[in-house]
């Protein structure tokens, strides 16, 4: 599992980059505040129930959260379920909003 920076995340998204994110959070979370990725509950993952991104397994994929915990679980389960390039956003959302927000 590869990380990358919210410093990278947001040049690249300020760029016009179409970019593959994957929030793993709770939807409670995800209303209060999200970048913009499809939401994608840890829980999910766990059981595989990963439909919703399965067409992106040949894809970037960047997985966030709220502090960088579940979505470093997420992004290694992924890698075992066939996903090939997949990145966890270190410090999640919290590490997001200190420099952001």
């Amino acid at each position: 599992m590869i990380t990358i920076t919210a410093e990278e995340v947001k040049a690249r998204l300020d760029a016009g980059e179409a970019i593959n994110l994957v929030d793993v959070r709770e939807p409670a979370e995800h209303a209060e505040f999200n970048i913009g990725g499809k939401l994608v509950p840890l829980g999910k993952i766990q059981i595989m129930q990963t439909e919703d991104i399965d067409d992106l397994k040949n894809e970037e994929v960047i997985c966030y959260c709220r502090s960088g915990a579940r979505s470093t679980q997420a992004s290694l389960m992924l890698e075992t379920f066939g996903f090939t390039n997949v990145k966890n956003l270190a410090g999640g959302m919290m590490g997001w909003q200190e420099k952001y927000k």
